[in-house]
């Protein structure tokens, strides 16, 4: 009685399960990142409207909860599932510098909390959220270019350009008014 067969095919079985079940944490994490950030801006503009200062509201509710909602959900996707991840955007490998990225991300999460726990004040919740901001510019443009040139057209290439346009908009009046 030869078991090694029964134990190769056990593995590829699991293999394949792993892989099924890292594609729907995947999916669940970016519902929950679009829904978080939709929801962060209704609660934000729900609540920071109805205060003697309601663009400093705004922006105050706005940035932690943007950005832990896009950057620390990316960050958790990347570093716990980066090549399925990358793989699910139609990106061939998970290069080293997508590290890089990852940290980053955290990094504008983690800092947004300070920021926001620490009342460091509305100068210094924009530096982090134009931060923010920058990055996911240049990350639209990325995912533009994928879909467009390499004709990439998985989900999040076609929808990322569009929601950076929406991110920007629901953005537009705290920063503006914050700032001049």
């Amino acid at each position: 009685m030869n078991i090694t067969p029964n134990i190769i095919e056990i593995l590829i079985n699991f293999e394949i399960q792993n892989k099924k079940y890292k594609v729907m944490i995947i999916k669940i994490i970016e519902i929950i990142r679009i829904a978080g950030a939709s929801f962060g801006i209704y609660w934000a503009y729900y609540i920071g409207m109805s205060t003697g200062t309601p663009a400093e509201s705004v922006l105050h509710i706005l940035t932690p909860w943007i950005i832990v909602s896009i950057s620390g959900t990316s960050a958790i996707e990347g570093l716990f599932f980066g090549k399925q991840s990358a793989a699910e955007k139609g990106f061939k490998n998970d290069g080293g510098y997508a590290y890089q990225s990852r940290i980053a991300l955290l990094s504008y999460a983690v800092i947004s909390l300070i920021v926001y726990f620490a009342n460091w004040g509305t100068y210094a919740e924009v530096t982090i959220m134009l931060t923010f901001l920058f990055f996911m510019f240049f990350s639209a443009l990325n995912h533009g270019y994928q879909a467009v040139v390499n004709h990439n057209y998985r989900w999040e290439n076609l929808n990322r350009p569009f929601l950076t346009a929406l991110l920007f908009a629901a953005m537009w009046y705290p920063i503006i008014n914050v700032l001049f």
